[in-house]
């Protein structure tokens, strides 16, 4: 389920996109990038429900924080159930070990003040999305150590739909990881850097955390 590549050390800012599963075969996939490193250290794909897996993620932010002596932030793509996910992610935040990304409005001169929490995935957002995960990836950042992401990327193609032309996956591919990837990317880019100065968490002299899942 969870398959990690390092160690997660502290001081690290970890972002975590989610792609959202509702059922009948989809997979849920996560991918943790830590903004100090440009990596992503930690991923999580299942082909079980967003549901199941938020019971499993909270423990998971709950550690990352512990260890890294910095809240995590993570989004879950709206669709496919991710926004009531969100709220309930929000509701067992009891020890406030992490935060919820607030969607940003991206070109609109009035937005709506009703905050949304998670990532919006459409018409408008998606091609930004992966447009900027493709320029981040030609220019060879973040390291990618999972070998299943990159085959989704090589797997990732241009269509031609009714209306316009659309990047998604091959006839039988999968794109979760692909998408995951391009909402925690967006977190990346939207988020400021966070340090062990500005954290909720006290400072020990000489303390020093590795942490792992296995």
């Amino acid at each position: 389920m969870f398959k990690q590549y390092r160690q997660i050390e502290r001081g690290e800012f970890i972002v975590v996109g989610v792609d959202t599963a509702s059922g009948g075969g989809d997979y849920t996939a996560a991918q943790f990038l830590s903004k100090t490193k440009v990596d992503v250290p930690l991923v999580y794909h299942s082909p079980i429900t967003t549901t199941e897996f938020t019971n499993l993620l909270v423990p998971v932010l709950e550690k990352i924080s512990d260890t890294t002596g910095i809240k995590p932030v993570v989004a879950y793509e709206r669709n496919n159930g991710g926004a009531f996910e969100m709220d309930r992610l929000a509701a067992m935040n009891r020890l406030n070990k992490y935060d919820l990304f607030k969607m940003p409005s991206f070109g609109r001169e009035n937005p709506p003040e009703a905050v949304q929490y998670g990532w919006i995935t459409s018409t408008a957002t998606r091609p930004k999305m992966l447009q900027d995960l493709k320029q981040a990836i030609d220019n060879k950042i973040p390291i990618l150590y999972d070998s299943a992401t990159i085959n989704e990327m090589y797997s990732f193609v241009v269509v031609q739909t009714s209306s316009s032309w659309k990047a998604q996956a091959d006839k039988g591919a999968k794109d979760d990881l692909v998408m995951a990837l391009a909402i925690a990317w967006q977190l990346n880019n939207n988020l400021e850097e966070r340090s062990l100065s500005q954290s909720y968490h006290p400072i020990y002299a000489g303390e020093k955390k590795n942490w792992s899942l296995v």
